[in-house]
């Protein structure tokens, strides 16, 4: 079946996030985001894609702040109620009925009952005509102790993490499941004596 290139969105599972942030004015607002990822492994730096009418990128570029918050699969109510278009006044969290959490690096808000919260700073914004893209530095990460483990390594099938897979007029919201095989990262190289000839 051929695609547009516009449904690029349509051919794979996207994470459903929380990015809350804080006007200069103090004003609480909070938006659900797939377009974020980090940026390879180790490194400490996460990438988001934004309109550019969005109070979620105008507050960033006022605080240079923002959390990421990963909500469980029984929040997706409230993550519609988050995708709203309120006013820039209007406190998100009241609206949501979501409790906010206090964040340690940045003076940005959690959000309460979620799984994970990532708080960042902006390290550079890279503007095109429609679009933004956001590279921030995570400076603060922490689990919910009830679905991490000592290594930081979530219990997804516990905790339910919210995907969604996009459609042609809506969203399926989903969550991952184990799909039977584990793979240890070394698999990933080719040593030297594997590689040499007999």
């Amino acid at each position: 079946m051929l695609l547009k290139p516009r449904q690029r969105e349509q051919i794979l599972p996207l994470p459903v996030v929380l990015i809350s942030t804080l006007s200069a004015d103090g004003v609480r607002n909070i938006a659900p985001w797939s377009n974020v990822t980090p940026i390879l492994r180790p490194l400490e730096d996460v990438i988001l894609a934004s309109w550019i009418k969005r109070d979620t990128l105008y507050n960033i570029r006022q605080t240079r702040e923002f959390v990421i918050n990963i909500p469980p699969a029984r929040m997706a109510e409230a993550v519609m109620s988050c995708s709203k278009n309120f006013a820039p006044e209007v406190d998100e969290f009241e609206q949501a009925d979501l409790k906010p959490r206090h964040s340690s690096m940045v003076k940005a808000p959690g959000v309460e009952g979620c799984l994970a919260w990532a708080e960042c700073k902006l390290l550079e914004e890279i503007t095109r005509e429609k679009y933004a893209l956001i590279i921030g530095r995570v400076v603060h990460l922490e689990g919910n102790d009830d679905f991490f483990n000592e290594a930081g390594e979530m219990d997804y099938e516990r905790a339910e993490p919210l995907s969604a897979m996009l459609g042609e007029k809506g969203i399926r919201f989903t969550r991952p499941v184990y799909a039977g095989r584990y793979a240890d990262y070394k698999e990933m190289f080719i040593s030297k004596s594997n590689n040499s000839p007999d």
